[in-house]
């Protein structure tokens, strides 16, 4: 049936808004007697189309994020974890929906997590911290077996738990993680005097400096220049020396954000450091670079493993038990499993370290301005230390530090 306009009348009426009151559809129901409809036949088709699309997202609307497929999520997610810088970059994702989370913990995912996305600090320890570690460590990943391994080797004195989870990084050609067994094989670290190795830190030490390690080179040309643990070769000893300069001023510059003054590493000056004894074993026309202790640069960021110990005793007194003490070097954060472990200063006795790496890297930092030397000092318990001081392994050896 048609007006005089030539507008249908619709058949029934179909309310706008379903929350239309009642005296609103009285008052529609009224207009459409008297032959005046209150929207047009388009606006009528508008409302189904709408009403429609409305009812079916009550039903359960689709959403594209289900439809994509787990393998190309799971890409997505090793792309974020390799790249995250803290450990609420990954999180975030973690705690955002079911499916997140459940493919964020993949183990694909966890084997390519960057070191900064577990780089927890020792203040927010706890066992969920602790399980999610593991859960990169059984994934595979290198960085978190050796974090792992550190802390349960030094901070919760897990010795054997610790020593394997560093072993497996090892075998993965984890540069740090041999480097620290060798540590641990020089120092005898977990056991007695007696547990030392020289041979296999030697061994250790020699395959993280193949791999690029700096602390590592450093610590076999110290080994080869003094025959520790190694046939003397002081030639030898002294290229190493030199790589291990060399890599480090290379990834100093390399760094746009180092602020190193140009050719500031090339200059040495003998009269600016009174406590240097002897000049001219710094290398010819005293160039850093043929140091034994290298150039002046800043000091290279520490690892996330070495914050965290350093945090951890730092929170418990700086002490890792009675009559245990932490490498001088701020950097390192490693404890004496026994007393006299880590050598010391022969020519002040005011500072120890777990490495020749730590001392060549505290020497230029720091100890170069502090270092005094006394006719005789007295260790903690009484005892007076050896003033000649070679260099030893710890135990009542003391470190010989030359500039």
């Amino acid at each position: 049936m048609r007006t005089r306009r030539g507008i249908s009348y619709p058949r029934r009426v179909v309310a706008v808004n379903a929350c239309n009151t009642a005296s609103e559809k009285r008052t529609s129901s009224t207009n459409y007697k008297r032959g005046k409809p209150d929207f047009t036949a388009g606006e009528y088709m508008v409302c189904r189309k709408r009403n429609r699309l409305v009812s079916t997202g009550k039903k359960g609307e689709t959403d594209l994020f289900d439809s994509l497929p787990d393998d190309l999520v799971i890409s997505i997610l090793c792309k974020l974890s390799s790249s995250a810088s803290c450990p609420s970059d990954l999180i975030n994702v973690l705690i955002t929906c079911r499916r997140l989370n459940g493919l964020g913990l993949h183990s694909l995912v966890l084997s390519k997590a960057s070191p900064k996305s577990f780089a927890i600090n020792a203040n927010n320890w706890s066992d969920s911290a602790h399980r999610f570690l593991k859960l990169c460590a059984d994934a595979g990943n290198a960085e978190a077996c050796y974090t792992l391994g550190m802390i349960r080797f030094y901070c919760l004195q897990n010795r054997g738990s610790g020593a394997s989870l560093m072993a497996k990084a090892a075998i993965s050609s984890h540069a740090p993680a041999l480097y620290s067994l060798a540590v641990i094989q020089f120092n005898g670290s977990g056991g007695s005097k007696s547990d030392k190795d020289l041979r296999a830190g030697v061994a250790l030490c020699a395959r993280a400096a193949f791999l690029g390690h700096i602390d590592a080179l450093r610590e076999l040309g110290h080994c080869l220049q003094d025959g520790y643990g190694v046939r003397q070769n002081v030639t030898e000893g002294r290229r190493f020396l030199v790589q291990a300069n060399a890599r480090e001023l290379a990834a100093v510059l390399s760094n746009p954000n180092s602020g190193l003054p140009t050719r500031a590493w090339l200059t040495w000056n003998p009269h600016a450091h009174p406590n240097h004894r002897h000049p001219s074993e710094n290398g010819p026309s005293g160039c850093p670079l043929l140091s034994d202790f290298g150039c002046n640069v800043p000091a290279p960021e520490a690892h996330p493993a070495s914050r965290f110990m350093t945090e951890w005793f730092a929170i418990r007194g700086g002490s890792a038990g009675s009559g245990l003490r932490l490498c001088s070097h701020t950097g390192c954060g490693r404890p004496e499993t026994r007393k006299h472990e880590f050598r010391r200063c022969s020519v002040c006795g005011a500072v120890n370290y777990c490495s020749r790496a730590c001392q060549a890297l505290d020497w230029k930092l720091r100890h170069k301005e502090e270092c005094a030397p006394v006719e005789r000092w007295v260790d903690e318990d009484g005892e007076g230390g050896d003033d000649a001081g070679g260099v030893g392994g710890g135990d009542g050896d003391d470190v010989m530090v030359e500039s």
